[in-house]
């Protein structure tokens, strides 16, 4: 898109003229600049084309997408006459006419504009509707356009609808609105309705980068996408925030900053976030609340983390699914997305997913935002150690857990504790839990023990919901929490390993012994499939 066509060719601005806000400032002027929308521009297109102009027109959609904006420019391509005087009705009005220049300027006699917020009666409407009977001054069409339309009292509404249906052939509607389910049904049945979409992240960076370029202004790629994600899809809040962040970098020519950007909106950094996720995974209390405590230090308020730590299970899920990763994402941050997806199961991320959106709302509500925000954190990580109920119930019916046992865990006098990795394997095959100390046997390297906190390396991946299940049969096990670390300098041999590598000792002390040497020489395709280590009785 060439800068003519973004508006970013205005001459510079006179020195004692005000200054004018970024988002008035680049104010599309022609539909190739309306950024966002191109179905609807190509159903306009085509219907100017074609001569199949409706009478009404209703654009609806959230703050900032460009519905004021694109009623002006539909009454300038209704309007334009070309730069000879001789044009017709175009998606792509001259901009240099008359009329497209007085549209623009908001000083046509023909395009009037109403706020319906502060003219919401029917002695309004009354007016429209006497005015409207008379045909345009200089116009080719008299355009009326109604902004915030769902303001109209009912009996405004019921005014209007006569005149709405039957208009003039000379007379044009624009409504424009961002709450359309206020709007009656009878209006609405005589309008062409357009939805105007929330505008993608990427697009709202791409759009900022060439305004930001056009003020002379420098700007890290991660700013405007921070700028472009707080926007939510709106054109003219990103550019407001935009404009905030020019003023905040100040005179020296330091451009706009992703930290200053993340300073300025309140906003966590996304990398200390997902530390955060990792130690609540993990299941580190201490650590996870030493980092909220960090955020909040720092200014970042309790609820946008977690917000940000919703958006990273949002995001787990779709990598989870398979989905493509968002352009505004950072390598590091998709490879951890798709980490965490590998070994999170759908039904813990669903969990996981609703006890943060609990701690979000609780956090909103609080008298004390942080210890409420950190009392939900502790929740999510005193959950994520259980078992998931569906997998319980499944245990319970087979027998394989009692009721009670579920219900409530073992006192710590009850059974001794494990402190090396064969003990616990031993503790576990003792309490019937056979497939996790298998798991131990074939996966764990031995590393430290202190008390119920283990240092382990392993042989490969483990399986996901290996260490939430371990955690949880000990503590039912042992009445205590167990914290789990794995590391990279735990080299010694699994217990497997070990055990494979004395029954090959043994194997090679009996190919060695005089008798069965002796054997497998008379014998050469004998083979030894069995031995026993018990000295047979002497009579």
């Amino acid at each position: 898109m060439s800068d003519s066509l973004l508006g970013l060719d205005e001459p510079p601005q006179p020195k004692g003229e005000a200054y004018r806000v970024l988002a008035r400032k680049y104010r599309p002027q022609t539909f190739s600049e309306l950024i966002g929308q191109d179905a609807m521009v190509q159903t306009l297109g085509n219907a100017i084309k074609r001569d199949r102009l409706a009478h009404a027109f209703l654009l609806t959609g959230v703050r900032g997408v460009g519905k004021t904006s694109t009623a002006r420019l539909i009454a300038k391509a209704l309007n334009c006459i070309g730069p000879d005087g001789q044009g017709g009705p175009t998606i792509d009005p001259c901009g240099v006419c008359e009329p497209c220049v007085a549209i623009a300027e908001g000083r046509h006699i023909d395009v009037i504009e109403m706020d319906a917020a502060s003219h919401t009666g029917i002695d309004d409407i009354r007016e429209i509707i006497e005015a409207s009977r008379y045909s345009a001054v200089s116009a080719r069409y008299k355009i009326y356009i109604i902004d915030e339309v769902h303001m109209l009292s009912k009996a405004a509404f019921n005014g209007l609808l006569k005149t709405l249906e039957e208009p003039p052939a000379h007379v044009k509607f624009l409504f424009a609105t961002t709450e359309v389910n206020k709007v009656p049904v009878t209006v609405l049945s005589r309008c062409q309705r357009f939805d105007l979409r929330r505008i993608p992240a990427e697009m709202l960076a791409a759009h900022f980068a060439r305004v930001s370029e056009a003020e002379g202004v420098e700007a890290e790629p991660e700013a405007l996408t921070m700028i472009a994600r707080a926007a939510e899809g709106s054109a003219r809040d990103g550019l407001s925030i935009l404009d905030q962040a020019i003023a905040h970098a100040g005179l020296e020519g330091e451009g706009v900053k992703a930290d200053m950007v993340r300073g300025m909106l309140g906003l966590s950094d996304r990398g200390a976030i997902r530390e955060l996720f990792a130690l609540v995974l993990a299941g580190d209390a201490v650590a996870a609340l030493a980092t909220l405590r960090g955020q909040y230090d720092l200014g970042v308020d309790p609820q946008a983390v977690l917000r940000t730590l919703l958006e990273t299970v949002h995001g787990v899920t779709l990598a989870k699914l398979g989905t493509e990763a968002s352009k505004g994402q950072s390598a590091e941050e998709v490879k951890a997305l798709e980490r965490w997806a590998a070994g999170l199961s759908f039904p813990a991320l669903h969990r996981l997913w609703q006890l943060m959106l609990r701690g979000h709302d609780e956090v909103a509500k609080a008298a004390l935002p942080i210890e409420a925000c950190e009392m939900a954190l502790l929740r999510v990580i005193h959950a994520s150690q259980l078992p998931d109920p569906g997998e319980l119930a499944r245990q319970i019916a087979s027998g394989a857990v009692s009721v009670s046992a579920a219900a409530a865990p073992a006192s710590p006098s009850a059974t001794a504790m494990p402190t090396r990795m064969a003990e616990l394997a031993e503790h576990l095959e003792t309490h019937k839990r056979r497939q996790l100390a298998q798991q131990v046997r074939d996966y764990l390297r031995p590393g430290k023990f202190e008390g119920s906190e283990v240092e382990f390396g392993t042989t490969r991946t483990l399986p996901h919901d290996f260490l939430r299940d371990l955690g949880a049969a000990l503590r039912e096990t042992t009445g205590v929490n167990w914290r789990f670390r794995c590391v990279e300098s735990a080299e010694a041999p699994t217990l497997r390993e070990e055990l494979e590598a004395q029954q090959n000792a043994e194997r090679e002390a009996v190919l060695r012994s005089p008798v069965v040497a002796a054997a497998m020489e008379a014998f050469p395709d004998a083979e030894l499939i069995g031995w026993s280590n018990k000295r047979s009785n002497q009579a």
